[in-house]
Order: structure tokens, then sequence, then C-alpha cells
């Protein structure tokens, strides 16, 4: 009886979670089970296409509530058991690491396998603690995955099963669904032109920060992504995801006050852009817009009844009054469950961290206590770093997910807190002040970058005590490279003290390189602060460069090394603009024009290194841009959007200047240096006239030259140019005199 009755809740478990891939139609439990076990074999056979037919796959009971897979070799064939596709691809992932040292990541995967594969000798089963296992931030879906197709979509969707993850956020597409809500409420292309941003701006848009910036946006793009959401939904699905769609805030087009006068609407700005309109939840239309929206996506897309709804993103409310607050939290909600009485409201606890001094217990409690326990989930976005949970009595109640954040904007700095989240989640999970933990999860605001973290992040998925980094690592080092290497082992173990041991920011710091020109150590998004001397990461370089030989065919080994040298090289940057600096304080002509120099060809020769290796390429970002546009103006215009994210982000006077600033080759030498080599020649002219050198009027003119190049459309290659090893070496070569006689006056 007791064997009966866990199939029967593992069935009702998987209709739920399937329920929507066609709206209303959950199928019968056996096509369920039989869909999940073919899209697990499919995952199977596009990772190891040569090796897939000595793979067996199987569904199996979830054990309790609690997600499974197991391992095993059996009669020459290796058995992949779960209790959904997610299960049966972490399988495959934990087989993978296990008998053949394999690693499969963002920045260099190594799949080095023998025709063969080795059996699996004992029976291996991992129960995950955790419910859910949760993905995304909105701005990823900008800083990293603007221009990403269908292609790419699915090998980040197969690798998202293969670490476990089963709720990933889904907001591709939407723009077409609010066309269609506008136009049924009598809007005209006309009324929305300002509306929608640009492609690369869409989730400040739907956060409800801003309107229209770099738009108008074309039909053509609206139509595309919602037949590319559409097949990012049936994959997830079809892998047992429940993917989280977006929900109602608010945020309305500014013809709405024309449309409907008698509209209670609120205006709010954020980060210097236009004011944008807010519906007040009070007002009927708010329920209205918000059941057609809603209504409209469930037949568009389908649901699994998660929904994502931040109502005041980076916004302070209009008033801390609690009933006020609670009132607003318990309409958003019920433009929900009026459409879909399942809902559940899946909240970012982002701005009970952004805003904290707002935020108080009072506040945060009228807001969260206005929706039962069980149809909301708070992820607490920045657990690793700046917990809320600690300090909310775990949100009172609320089930809440432990997050890490890690990125912000989509710099490249080396940068993590190893210990944090290695230990972090499970800490949190054992102790009774967690009260309603239920899940994990990564919220960056950008990927492909420091891939370590979350790999380490997502060691967590099947485990529930902490991770032991003196066993983990090594053996990481080892999987990432294909092989042992002793001075690869000992490069990380400088890496995870040095880079990886970060202090609590808003991530990695960035080099002084990606900042508009000035004297000073930082300006207003570029800090340059670092946890760890400079000097101590040389070492970590040399290592690397050891191991050179014997790991030069490594995919992963030449991202890494790729990666190091631009760190120390960065460093070295960051060290010569204090100098240089200090020489113009003493109007030490002379030693500025020599330091001011070198600090230029350290730029050049970082652009020549980043240009060896593909995921550093200015030009990968700007093509894979145009890719998208189905004629020259949208070519154009998506264009502008990728140059002006990375750059200015919005106007010339844009307070998010270098916000997303990107170390990479292109960048370096088509934007960064003219930027500086601009501020070296109005110094010298300066100091030449004997008069100090004005940063205002420097900012002012190089404002117009940054636009310029926003709006320009002089070719970068996306193909690589030189060895990344050589390179390297070279570089080594030449900066370890200068590097040794720099830090050793320090």
């Amino acid at each position: 009886m007791k064997i009966i009755y866990k199939y029967s809740l593992y069935l009702i478990a998987i209709l739920c979670a399937m329920q929507g891939a066609i709206a209303g139609n959950t199928g019968s439990g056996k096509a369920v089970l039989d869909a999940q076990e073919k899209a697990a074999y499919a995952l199977i056979k596009r990772v190891l296409p040569k090796h897939a037919n000595q793979f067996q796959v199987a569904i199996i009971p979830s054990d309790g509530e609690n997600d499974v897979f197991e391992v095993e070799g059996k009669r020459g064939k290796i058995v992949l058991r779960g209790n959904n596709g997610v299960s049966v691809a972490s399988a495959l992932n934990h087989y993978l690491k296990t008998y053949t040292n394999s690693h499969i990541s963002w920045n260099g995967s190594t799949l080095n396998l023998p025709k063969k594969l080795p059996a699996v000798t004992q029976k291996d089963r991992k129960v995950s603690p955790y419910k859910y296992r949760y993905y995304l931030n909105y701005c990823t879906f900008n800083y990293t995955m603007s221009w990403w197709d269908w292609e790419r979509w699915q090998k980040e969707i197969d690798w998202m099963a293969m670490n476990g993850i089963n709720m990933p956020l889904a907001v591709t597409g939407q723009n077409a669904i609010w066309d269609r809500v506008y136009k049924k409420l009598g809007f005209t292309d006309k009324d929305l032109a300002s509306f929608y941003s640009g492609p690369a701006y869409f989730n400040w848009f739907w956060m409800g920060n801003l309107d229209g910036w770099g738009g108008p946006l074309p039909q053509s793009f609206m139509k595309s992504h919602e037949e590319l959401q559409k097949k990012i939904l049936e994959q997830e699905r079809a892998l047992g995801m429940t993917p989280i769609l977006p929900a109602f805030t608010g945020h309305v087009p500014p013809a709405f006050k024309d449309k409907f006068p008698e509209a209670k609407l609120k205006k709010t700005r954020w980060q210097g852009f236009d004011e944008v309109y807010i519906l007040d939840p009070d007002d009927p239309m708010f329920t209205t817009v918000g059941k057609e929206f809603l209504q409209e996506e469930i037949n568009t897309f389908g649901t699994d009844h998660y929904y994502s709804a931040d109502t005041f993103n980076e916004n302070t409310p209009p008033t801390n009054d609690s009933t006020y607050l609670n009132d607003i939290s318990k309409k958003v909600y019920q433009s929900m469950a009026s459409v879909d009485p399942k809902a559940t409201w899946i909240m970012q606890g982002w701005m009970f961290s952004y805003s904290a001094k707002f935020w108080q217990p009072t506040q945060i409690q009228a807001l969260l206590n206005a929706v039962p326990n069980d149809k909301m989930i708070v992820l607490d976005l920045y657990s690793e770093s700046k917990p809320v949970w600690s300090r909310t009595d775990a949100y009172y109640g609320k089930p809440w997910i432990w997050c890490m954040l890690h990125n912000f904007g989509g710099n490249v700095s080396m940068y993590g807190r190893m210990n944090s989240v290695a230990n972090g989640p499970a800490t949190a999970l054992q102790d009774p002040s967690s009260r309603n933990m239920v899940g994990i999860g990564l919220t960056p605001e950008a990927i492909e970058q420091n891939p370590v973290m979350y790999e380490l992040m997502l060691e967590n998925v099947w485990r529930s005590t902490p991770i032991s980094l003196d066993t983990w690592l090594p053996n990481y080092v080892q999987r990432r490279y294909g092989q042992q290497n002793a001075s690869a082992e000992k490069a990380w173990e400088i890496l995870r003290h040095t880079v990886y041991d970060g202090a609590i920011k808003s991530g990695g710091p960035e080099s002084i390189i990606t900042g508009r020109p000035t004297f000073n150590k930082k300006n207003r998004w570029t800090d340059t602060d670092k946890a760890y001397r400079p000097a101590d990461l040389i070492p970590a370089w040399e290592g690397l460069l050891a191991a050179s030989k014997d790991l030069k065919n490594s995919e992963g080994f030449r991202y890494d090394l790729v990666d190091v040298t631009r760190q120390v090289l960065a460093n070295y940057a960051d060290t010569l603009q204090q100098q240089f600096a200090m020489d113009y304080q003493r109007e030490d002509t002379a030693a500025f024009r020599k330091r001011s120099q070198q600090f230029l060809a350290v730029i050049e020769d970082m652009d020549r290194l980043l240009a060896t290796h593909h995921q550093f390429l200015l030009g990968r970002w700007l093509n894979s841009a145009k890719a998208w546009g189905k004629n020259q103006a949208e070519k154009d215009l998506y264009e502008k959007n990728a140059r002006n994210l990375i750059t200015l982000w919005g106007d010339k006077d844009s307070r998010l200047h270098d916000y997303s600033c990107r170390q990479w080759s292109g960048m370096l030498t088509g934007f960064y240096k003219p930027r500086w080599s601009q501020f070296f020649d109005y110094v010298n002219t300066s100091m030449a006239q004997g008069k100090p050198m004005d940063q205002k009027e420097f900012d002012k003119k190089i404002k117009d030259w940054e636009w310029q190049w926003v709006n320009s459309h002089e070719p970068y290659s996306d193909q690589t140019k030189g060895n990344s090893i050589e390179e390297a070496r070279s570089l080594y070569q030449k900066y370890k005199p200068l590097l040794a006689n720099q830090y050793a006056l320090q």
C-alpha cells in the first residue's frame, strides 16, 4: 500500500508540474512520464551524440516531496533514473563528473570520453533537500541573453537540467502579449510607440523603470521572441521544470492618462530616466488590465501557476503606511488569482536589501502578510553577501529561497565569495530560525563569467551539508582541465584565497580602465578596491603558465589562463593610474607622460590577449545583435542597443554610464583606449598651459564622443586571432620584471 500511495503522490505531482504545456490540457499520467523520459533521452543525445546508446533512462517515484536520481550499471548499460527529466539529466551530470572526470560549463567544457564509457560499479542515489532550485534574474535576460537564439537557449536549458534547476524565470516574448492586450483596450500603434523599450532594455521596461528607451521596438522582434518563448517553455516543461511567468504590477503606457482620464495614476522616476506611469492597485482598471494580461499570457504560453511580480523595483513607495502596502500586495495577488486560482506569487526580495531604510519590519510584514503563506515564495536575492532572511524572521513565515546574486551588470572581473557559497545554503537549511526555507537559486545580473562560482553553488543542489573546499576545489580543477596537475591545483588554491575570497560589495572590483577617465581611484560605478593584494595573484598566473604545456588542449584551461592574465594586467593598470595621478599632483610632466603611455600599452596588450578567445570579443555581442535585424534599419537599432547598454546605458548624461562595463577585445582598443587617450591629451595640454585640469569640462566633452561611439557602426570581429597560451606567455615575459619592481615598492 505504501508503494502504491507513493506512486499516486508522484503522478499527481508530475501532472501539476506539467500542467499548462497546453493551457487546460494536462494529458494522462503515462503520457507525461513518457514525455519526460523522451525529453531526458533527447538531452543525452544532444550532449553525448556518440555515446547516447550506452545509456538507459527510467522515471521513478520522488522521495516524498523531494527530487531524486539514481545511477546504476545494468547489463552493460548505464542506467539513469530520476523522478523527472531534470533529475535524469542531473544523474547524467553526476555520472560524467564521477566516472569520466568531465566538466560542462559556459566557459569551456571537457568531454574527453573513451569509445566505451566506464561502467558504473555501484548504485548511487541522491536526494535533493530543496524543493525549488530557482534560476535567473530579470537583468540576466538583457545583460547576457538579449541576443540569444534558440540554439543558445537550448544549450542553456540542457545545462540547467543537468545542474538540477527546476524553477527558471521565463520572461522572453512578453511584448507581443502586451501589444495584444493594449490594442484590445483601444490603444493604437501610435499610442504604444513610445512605450515599448528596445530589445536590450525590456527587463527594465517590464519592471516599470523606463518607457521607450532604445525603441521603437519592431513588430518583427515581438513576433520572433513570442515564438522563441514558446520553444523555451516547451523544452523546460518537457524536462519537468516549472517556469515562472511575469504578472502585471501596474506599469502602463503614457497614453493611459488620455484613454482613461479617471484612472488613478502615479509617476515614478528611476535613475534619471523620464517618468513612467504606474496604475494604482486601488483603481478598478488595475484588476481589468491585470486579468487581461494574465489571460492572454496563459492562452499563448500556458501556465505552471508561478508568477513573478515586483511592485517597487528600485522605486520607493509613496508612503510607508502599512495599510497601504498591505492593500497593494493584496490587489496584485488578487489580479493573479482571479484568473488562475492556483497562482503562486514569486517575489524578489531585492527591494528589502536595496531600499533597506524604507523596508523596516512593519512595512515588510504588511506587504507579505497580505498573501497566504502557501501562495507566495520570496527570493532572498543576495543571500551570499547581504541576506535579508536573517533579519526578517525568515520572511515572517513565508516560504523563501537562498540565492547567490554574485554578478552586477555583466563585468568580467574575477570575483566570488567561495566560503559563503560553500557553507551558506546548508547552514541556513539546518538552522531552525530559517523556518520555511524551501530552495536555493542563482540570481546573477549576468552569466558566462566566473564559472567556478556557479558550479560551486550548484553543488549544493543534491546535498544538505556544507561543501569542503579542500576536497571540492582540487576535484573541480581536475574535471575542468581533464587531468590532475599540481601546478594548476596550486594556482587555484591561490585564487581561492585572493579573487574568490571577495569582500561584500556589488560584484567584482572593476578596473579603472573601464571607468570614465579620472585621477580618482574610483568613480560612480567603477570601484577598484580589492580584497587582496594584487601581488598575491601573480603566483596563480605563474602556476597556470607552468601547467600550460600539459593542459594546453583544455578549453576550460585556456579560458582560465586568459582570464587570470587579464586580471593581473587590469590590476597593474589600476596601480599605474594611481601613480600617474600622483605624477600630475607633483607636476612631474615627464613621469606623467611615461606612465600614461605605459597605461595605454597595458590596454593594447589586454586587447590582443582577449582577441585570442571568442568569449572575450565585442564583435560576438554586436554581431549577434545585428543578426536579429530583418532590414538595415533594424540592424542599426539593435547594434545601437548593444553598444549603448555596455557603455553609457542611457543617453550621454546617463547616471548609469560604465555600469555594465566589459573587458572585451574591441571594447578595450575601440572605446576605452581612445577615451583615455583623449584624457591624457587634455591633461597634457592643461599642464603645458599651466592650468589645472578641469574634470567637469573634460567629462562634458567626452560625453559627446561616447554618444558618437554608441551611434557608430565600425565593425568588430567575432573571430579569434592568435594563440591564447602563447600570448599569455609573451605577456608574462614582458610584465614579470615590471610587476616585480612595482609590487616590491609597495
